[in-house]
């Protein structure tokens, strides 16, 4: 917003016939300050990350050199580092996270592709949501862990049945912020698309899509999130490759360094999956930065 200034020369001119007393003072209009990010440099902000992983990794190494914390309740890092080393050599770490990556991913698309579709069909269109809204509704209520013996029971142990229950562990997530989403789209900007000529498929697309963007890229988040729990529970049963298989052997043997390297790649998955989100926001929402609070 402009800034209304007063301008004072140190001269007084006389009045011409119809203008302002002499001794009012000009006012001008000035430019507004440019908005100016404050953003931390790179060899600051990256430390600033890793700074409570860290101290927490060197508390567990100090409890675990120091016979604070037994082996049998946690093993150390030392330990956990053997274990991974000796997994990677014979090949099978690469194999079970792979394993781990494929049936998430595939879940995934196939859960987030449903809830996405079911999402706008409810969003936009009073008849989509009278059809499709109660349903998503009892299915977001109801755990899908609780769904574990029937899905087992309906689809076998195979493969199929673990990719469905991921599926079904993140399509009620991006159903849920994919409808608020494309509820919370101004309807001035769509009427004003409209009288731009934009309609069916292409306002959906180039319009309602792009304002619901923030909503949708939150609920993929989540559902990525949810899947980890889902990958965790399908692995559990009739399985014998991937990293919950690892935690299955680790419990048989009492191996406490294959579950905490259990943990450790579950939780890599999980940063692996939050960092994939965060490029597609960058890409996908360029002008977030410039209206973000921060």
């Amino acid at each position: 917003m402009a800034v209304l200034v007063a301008a004072n020369s140190g001269t007084t001119a006389p009045a011409a016939p119809g203008s302002a007393s002499p001794t009012e003072p000009e006012l001008v209009l000035a430019p507004p300050r440019a908005r100016i990010e404050k953003r931390r440099p790179a060899w600051l902000s990256i430390p600033l990350r890793f700074l409570l992983p860290a101290l927490i990794f060197a508390g567990w190494w100090i409890g675990s050199a120091t016979g604070a914390l037994s082996p049998r309740v946690l093993a150390g890092p030392p330990k956990v580092w053997s274990a991974f080393t000796e997994l990677l050599g014979t090949g099978q770490l690469v194999d079970f996270a792979l394993a781990s990556f494929t049936r998430a991913a595939l879940g995934v698309a196939l859960g987030v592709g449903a809830g996405l579709l079911l999402g706008f069909a409810a969003g936009l269109s009073s008849l989509g949501e009278e059809l499709v809204d109660s349903t998503m509704q009892i299915l977001r209520a109801v755990p899908f862990l609780a769904l574990v013996p029937l899905f087992i029971a309906w689809f076998g142990i195979d493969e199929l049945y673990k990719v469905l229950l991921i599926a079904v562990a993140t399509v009620a997530p991006m159903y849920a912020y994919t409808y608020l989403g494309v509820r919370n789209v101004d309807r001035k900007v769509v009427e004003a698309a409209r009288g731009f000529g934009l309609s069916g498929i292409r306002l959906v697309l180039e319009v309602i899509l792009p304002s619901a963007l923030p909503g949708v890229l939150m609920a993929l988040r989540v559902c990525l999130s949810i899947s980890i729990t889902g990958l965790i529970a399908a692995e559990q049963v009739g399985t014998n490759e991937g990293v919950g298989y690892l935690v299955t052997l680790a419990q048989e043997y009492n191996r406490t360094d294959y579950m905490v390297l259990c943990v450790v790649l579950y939780a890599l998955l999980g940063l692996i999956f939050d960092g994939l989100v965060r490029i597609a926001e960058r890409y996908a929402m360029p002008w977030r930065r410039q209206v973000a609070i921060r």
